[in-house]
């Protein structure tokens, strides 16, 4: 699946990849799915979306200096990949990392995307432990953001609560801003 949104973009959103009944569907990395939902809400509260509501690729939504992309390109048997489908699919983020302008932030949503760009960049898992809402510097000239994925499950055990995924995406805009 290609990722939404301008290459040229500050921000970079990583998810894990298309869910089966929401991208895979769509064409539309959080579209049409539980995920999408709270990311396309809180990516307009904070300026990076036209809309906070993404149904279909003809909706109009545009996203604003913010880019959509996922660790794995297609979808995973199951709706879990493997390592071998997350290490297949690694030189597509790399690619994608080193086109971000300095001082971009990337936002990891979920453990599995946040050790899928530190392998990208090369860098050592050990030395950039995920947690929410950790910031890490790394190898290159912009952050990385953890937060735990948005998904169905994380948000009905309230692991992830709105206000918790809204202080990320408030920090990546800070970040930005200043």
């Amino acid at each position: 699946m290609p990722p939404f949104g301008s290459s040229g973009a500050h921000l970079l959103i990583v998810g894990l990849a298309p869910g089966m009944h929401g991208a895979n569907r769509t064409g539309r990395p959080f579209t049409g799915d539980h995920a999408g939902i709270l990311l396309y809400e809180t990516l307009y509260e904070f300026g990076f979306s036209s809309s906070p509501y993404s149904e279909n690729t003809d909706d109009k939504l545009q996203l604003l200096d913010c880019r959509i992309t996922n660790a794995v390109k297609c979808l995973p048997p199951q709706n879990k990949p493997i390592g071998a489908e997350i290490n297949t699919c690694n030189a597509f983020l790399a690619n994608e990392l080193r086109t971000l302008p300095e001082g971009a932030v990337v936002v990891a949503l979920g453990g599995i995307a946040h050790r899928a760009i530190i392998r990208a960049v090369g860098g050592r898992q050990k030395d950039h432990k995920f947690g929410h809402a950790v910031e890490h510097q790394v190898l290159f000239n912009w952050k990385l953001l953890d937060s735990y994925h948005c998904s169905r499950y994380n948000t009905n055990t309230r692991r992830l609560t709105p206000k918790m995924f809204k202080d990320v995406f408030a920090r990546a805009r800070y970040l930005l801003d200043h």
